[in-house]
């Protein structure tokens, strides 16, 4: 047996390396921390990767398992770009492959968060032959009982078929299962929605400016928003999520609101916007703390996407009570004015609400809902109001 000789490190060695561990531990865990906080496509999340051919049957996938990182229950399809489906040939629009999810069919996937942080989900969806359908989403686990988001799909806002929806839960675990469950029971099992591209995002709670008493009023905070989309990301209604993707705000309507990115639409200050696209059916809301007879003066702009939307445009405004109406005559080629409004407190706490007057549509023949773009929205309080009136 040879002989093995282990010479002395010096205390200088020792120190380098007690300091490259140290620095490969921190690698470690810094690496593990980034995991865990997801901002973009989940693992497969655009399911570019699909079960083997022993695992299909035409387009039904048979085994739960058989999509990578997602489980499956329920009749689901395996839908390539292209395929027809009765008279319908189905497009999808990034990638190739969707998931069709049948009566009482799901899809979810276990995902690392961080515990007590608050996230927002958003999945491409398309609907194929039922008027009524929609989709539940939820997570588990989750401390409030039957909290869960269910959208409506029958009212479609793109002219190609296809929305993006934007759903917020609180990670109450350091680990969530995500589950996007079609409720419909319709005589074709195959009669369900199309899901594609779903993203998963770290939201953060802005906190007040000095000079703003709204929480995220240049709606820089939101939702994840596809880079190779140009149709933004809908807000569901408060009654639908009780934690709204777009912090600080509620979708105090009936029908959703769409947050819209500078990439792809006329934004007129920053990166991100609200545009209001389904007449007094679609509102967005924000409470603020006021004092009793003092008054405040709200500023925001109002102006088009650059989509096509043309026409006479009114956002009525609600401080309260009081109310105001912003009109703008669009010319669908992305222009904005500043608008201001005055109003005295009467209690403590106000509400702060927009809508638009009207329904419009697009003049690209579409059929697509659209409306005035809301930004860059301030609330201040004032001691001499004559200034401002």
């Amino acid at each position: 047996m040879p002989n093995i000789s282990f010479l002395p490190l010096s205390p200088c060695k020792l120190n380098a390396m007690y300091r490259a561990t140290v620095l490969l531990v921190s690698l470690c865990i810094t690496w593990q921390v980034a995991l865990s906080v997801t901002d973009g496509l989940l693992p497969n999340g655009d399911f570019e990767y699909g079960p083997k051919p022993s695992e299909m049957k035409g387009t039904v996938v048979t085994a739960k398992n058989a999509i990578p990182n997602w489980e499956i229950s329920g009749f689901i399809e395996y839908i390539k770009s292209g395929h027809k489906q009765g008279d319908t040939v189905l497009v999808v629009p990034v990638g190739a492959y969707a998931v069709g999810l049948g009566n009482e069919a799901s899809i979810k996937q276990k995902v690392k968060v961080t515990q007590g942080e608050f996230y927002s989900v958003t999945f491409n969806v398309a609907r194929t032959c039922a008027q009524e359908e929609k989709l539940n989403l939820s997570v588990s686990p989750n401390s409030e009982p039957r909290d869960w988001g269910i959208l409506p799909m029958q009212t479609m806002y793109s002219s190609n078929g296809w929305d993006a929806y934007a759903w917020a839960f609180h990670a109450d675990g350091p680990e969530v299962e995500i589950s996007i469950h079609n409720p419909g029971v319709e005589e074709d099992a195959a009669c369900g929605p199309l899901v594609d591209s779903v993203a998963l995002k770290l939201v953060s709670n802005p906190k007040r400016a000095r000079d703003n008493l709204l929480k995220n009023g240049n709606f820089e905070e939101g939702p994840y928003m596809f880079p190779n989309t140009d149709w933004g990301v809908l807000i569901p209604p408060h009654i639908e999520d009780d934690q709204c993707p777009l912090p600080g705000w509620i979708v105090d309507s009936l029908k959703a609101v769409k947050y819209i990115d500078s990439e792809h639409f006329a934004v007129p200050e920053g990166k991100r916007a609200v545009e209001l696209i389904a007449g007094k059916e679609s509102a967005l809301s924000q409470i603020v703390k006021t004092i009793i007879n003092k008054i405040y003066v709200l500023t925001f702009n109002v102006g088009d996407t650059r989509n096509s939307c043309v026409g006479s445009m009114v956002v009525e405004v609600y401080a309260g009570k009081d109310r105001t109406q912003v009109p703008y005559e669009s010319k669908g080629k992305g222009g904005f004015k500043r608008a201001k409004f005055v109003f005295k407190a009467v209690s403590n706490h106000t509400r702060i609400t927009f809508l638009s007057s009207f329904y419009t549509m697009k003049s690209d023949n579409s059929g697509s809902l659209c409306g005035p773009v809301l930004d860059d929205v301030k609330l201040v309080s004032v001691r001499n109001p004559r200034r401002h009136l």
